[in-house]
């Protein structure tokens, strides 16, 4: 390598951290997490019968059974509302996404548990984010 190429690839390989230091995603961040439906239910969960048999999908697919309202009001870390247009956690369990995706069933699983010690929204939420932010 030439002599003067040094001060270039250093300054390259600067920018290049300086890049991902701004836009990699920091974990524990808050989510916007979105606000519950009125009445929300879980008549869109995909059946058990036609779940996947991954690790964990049928206790997450269960979850979102159990606990539609509070899985409705949570943002899925996974980022699928930008991929895949879905509107909560909820809707990571309409489809078969959610048991393809260790995030989703994560987070099922750990909203559905907060959620049966009676834990609120609000804790649920910075539980989810502590763990899985973005």
């Amino acid at each position: 390598m030439k002599r003067g190429a040094w001060p270039w690839l250093i300054a390259g390989a600067a920018a290049v951290a300086v890049l991902v230091v701004l836009l990699v995603p920091r974990r524990g961040q808050a989510a916007p997490h979105p606000d519950p439906r009125p009445g929300v239910t879980a008549d869109k969960v995909l059946p058990l019968s036609l779940v996947p048999g991954s690790p964990g999908a049928l206790d997450a697919y269960e979850a979102a059974r159990r606990v539609p309202h509070v899985l409705d009001g949570v943002y899925c870390h996974c980022n699928c509302s930008k991929s895949f247009g879905h509107r909560s956690l909820l809707t990571c369990f309409e489809s078969d996404h959610g048991a393809h995706c260790d995030i989703c069933i994560g987070e099922a699983l750990l909203a559905a548990q907060l959620a049966a010690q009676g834990t609120s929204l609000d804790e649920i939420r910075r539980a989810i984010d502590a763990r899985f932010g973005s």
